[in-house]
């Protein structure tokens, strides 16, 4: 089973949250019975103080018979935590190494997984059109919640955020400045629509759902770092499969290759970055 249960007797809310999980499987689909035990454990805590809930099992209750509740413990149990042009560095490697080799690719696809509220999307679409290849790409924003795929297609940003979106996207490399992006409101801003035209938002369970297409650039940053071995290795399996050979994979700071189930078949691009590039 998912939850590896040590003790003799088995930890009665431990068997709870199991078949809390195995609920929301079987009835919707979203499988999060892989998930790290003391991360989900933790958000379903959480969730249960915000519905003024007492017991799991009143969670789940709740889960099976309210699709609105279902959509607000998506947005609980998965994280979105994000900012536009996050870990600069890894920007400035895909512009300053994988852009000069996507050049003579005739057209590219670029897989964004968990994209959360879009604002690492709007960061590489910016990229890509400063590099001059954005309208030979077509970008894939894909995640599980409905909600935030709304809110990354709608492109609107609180505006209190820029000074660090701008401190990033300046040290990314970026070439113009970010406000020639987004027209201000009072207290947010909505970046140019011709930075989505060339993307699609769809929902994607990373979990369940398998490869639609081959990509040429893959990021599938700071997600896996929630999931156990299993889990993870199944994702792997998956991008592997998603991925063109010569294409280019990105994974978050705490992630690597190493110890995977297809490890042998990357190179190493760009390790302080965690660019892998697959080479068979």
């Amino acid at each position: 089973m998912a939850i590896d249960l040590s003790a003799e007797e088995p930890d009665s809310e431990a068997i709870e949250i199991q078949l809390l999980l195995e609920g929301v499987f079987r009835r919707y689909g979203f499988d999060f019975r892989d998930y790290a035990y003391s991360s989900i454990r933790r958000r379903i805590w959480t969730m249960i103080a915000a519905e003024e809930l007492q017991t799991i099992a009143q969670l789940q209750e709740k889960l099976l018979h309210d699709r609105d509740c279902m959509e607000r413990f998506l947005l609980t149990v998965t994280v979105h935590v994000t900012s536009m042009f996050r870990d600069p560095g890894f920007y400035l490697a895909l512009r300053a190494k994988v852009v000069p080799l996507l050049r003579s690719t005739p057209f590219i696809r670029v897989w964004h997984v968990g994209c959360s509220t879009g604002e690492e999307v709007y960061s590489m679409t910016i990229l890509l059109t400063e590099e001059g290849l954005y309208p030979k790409c077509r970008v894939y924003a894909t995640d599980m919640s409905e909600a935030v795929l709304a809110k990354a297609k709608a492109g609107i940003f609180p505006a209190a955020a820029l000074p660090e979106y701008t401190a990033n996207y300046q040290q990314a490399g970026g070439q113009r400045s970010l406000s020639d992006y987004y027209t201000s409101g009072h207290e947010h801003v909505i970046f140019q629509r011709t930075l989505s035209q060339g993307t699609v938002f769809s929902q994607h369970n990373l979990v369940t759902d398998a490869s639609f297409n081959e990509f040429q650039v893959i990021l599938c940053r700071n997600v896996m770092i929630y999931f156990n071995k299993p889990l993870a290795d199944r994702v792997h399996d998956l991008l592997f499969d998603s991925l063109a050979i010569g294409g280019f994979l990105g994974l978050g700071s705490k992630e690597s290759i190493r110890f995977t189930p297809h490890e042998a078949c990357y190179e190493e691009f760009d390790a302080s970055e965690h660019l892998y590039r697959r080479r068979s």
